[in-house]
């Protein structure tokens, strides 16, 4: 009898499998999978972009992952306006996720950092570190089944943002001293390493957590990636010495801003939990 039970639990298997598999794309797909694909999209061109290997288009290669930002907030607006949630818009929300957020970001930091030295082999351990750090939190989000409010970790679009910053105001101080070739200062070759296995392990960590009621955080990445946008404008406008250290500074205090943040919330929740 249980062999009986048994088999038919597998050919019912099969025959559900067989329904999916002769699904057609369009008619799994929603709306807000077409927003999500494009993102993918963007971060495929911006790993094209890090391979190229300039500044010039390592710098569009980080724009084009700014534009991410933008269609994984708008992607998960329409799911929720449409109500059209379904499974393979969550596997591909992670794995988009995984590229533009984890393994993008990664590979353009070390093509823009990298130095041709020894220090390079510290500069990969990082990026490794970072890259694994946003894959390893979005398994973790997807196999999580406790109803627990909010996230935990630092969310891989925040940690994506911090580099996108970072590397911009070292881009914009560069360009104001000596243009596309002028080497980044000396300090963020130093700190760059050190950043990239933090911000790696803020990913995972679950000492740092962020409740739906507290939106702080998401407020301050909305501010943080409408002025990345706004910089981006006026770098097109008005590329004068004095724009360049101001969108510089501004950038290396927004950057500043918010690693501050995170780490005081580290601090906070790890006392409470003593």
């Amino acid at each position: 009898m249980d062999n009986i039970l048994f088999i038919l639990i597998i050919e019912q298997n099969k025959n559900i499998l067989k329904r999916m598999s002769s699904q057609k794309f369009p008619k799994l797909l929603k709306l807000k999978d077409y927003i999500t694909l494009t993102g993918t999209t963007l971060g495929v061109i911006a790993l094209i972009c890090a391979g190229l290997g300039t500044r010039y288009f390592i710098s569009w290669g980080f724009f084009l992952v700014t534009l991410t930002l933008g269609t994984d907030l708008l992607d998960g607006y329409v799911a929720r306006k449409t109500g059209t949630m379904n499974k393979i818009g969550i596997e591909l929300d992670s794995l988009s996720d995984s590229l533009t957020f984890g393994i993008a970001p990664a590979v353009l930091t070390f093509q823009a950092f990298k130095t041709g030295t020894t220090y390079d082999i510290f500069l990969i351990i990082g990026c490794i570190c970072l890259a694994l750090g946003g894959i390893l939190r979005l398994a973790r989000f997807n196999i999580t089944t406790e109803e627990t409010p909010g996230y935990v970790g630092v969310p891989v679009p925040i940690s994506a943002l911090l580099f996108i910053i970072f590397f911009y105001a070292n881009y914009f101080y560069a360009f104001a001293y000596g243009g596309l070739e002028q080497p980044f200062p000396d300090i963020s070759y130093f700190l760059i390493p050190f950043l990239l296995i933090l911000i790696g392990w803020f990913n995972i960590t679950t000492f740092i957590r962020f409740g739906k009621k507290g939106k702080n955080i998401y407020v301050l990445f909305l501010i943080l990636a409408s002025i990345t946008i706004i910089i981006s404008i006026l770098w097109f406008l008005s590329p004068t010495f004095s724009v360049l250290l101001i969108i510089s500074f501004i950038l290396f205090g927004s950057f500043l801003t918010f690693m501050i943040y995170l780490t005081i919330g580290f601090f906070t929740h790890k006392k409470k939990q003593i």
